[in-house]
């Protein structure tokens, strides 16, 4: 007997729908003339000293910042004691990988299940007008596939 696939998704997707149309009525009147103007007279108060002209600019250009920095003290701290914090986050995840296998086994089972939604949602979104209001979806996979778990101890 083949299994009934599962609904992940519950409800409709109307208001993804609703935010991509109203994006399209932004892109529709904003040129990219428009913009241009406006990043240029952007740029021209940052260089004027206009601090929010700059943090406007910054956000985009550089980005947030993710985390905070570390004080002198602990940077002057981790060299002393030979310490490399970023290697060690790095090397974090491989080394787990080899001491805990049992905790990564599932990943590859994790990864089908988040495609199987992507395509779930896809299919419950109205068709969009346009190739620029397309969601990206990793190629379908059955729920059939994904839904019996096995998790070893």
């Amino acid at each position: 007997m083949a299994k009934q696939q599962k609904e992940l998704l519950r409800g409709s997707g109307s208001h993804r729908r609703t935010e991509s149309d109203y994006l399209g009525v932004m892109l529709d009147a904003v040129t990219l003339d428009d913009w241009r103007g406006v990043i240029s007279s952007t740029l021209q108060l940052a260089k004027g000293g206009d601090p929010s002209a700059r943090a406007w600019l910054a956000q985009y250009l550089v980005g947030k910042p993710q985390a905070k920095a570390p004080t002198p003290l602990t940077v002057v701290v981790n060299q002393w004691s030979g310490e490399d914090l970023v290697t060690d986050r790095l090397a974090t995840s491989m080394i787990n990988r080899e001491l805990y296998p049992s905790t990564h086994q599932n990943e590859a089972w994790q990864e089908d299940i988040r495609a199987a939604i992507a395509t779930e949602l896809a299919e419950k979104l109205p068709p969009s007008n346009g190739p620029e209001n397309q969601i990206a979806v990793r190629p379908p996979v059955a729920l059939a596939e994904v839904i019996p778990i096995q998790i070893s101890k």
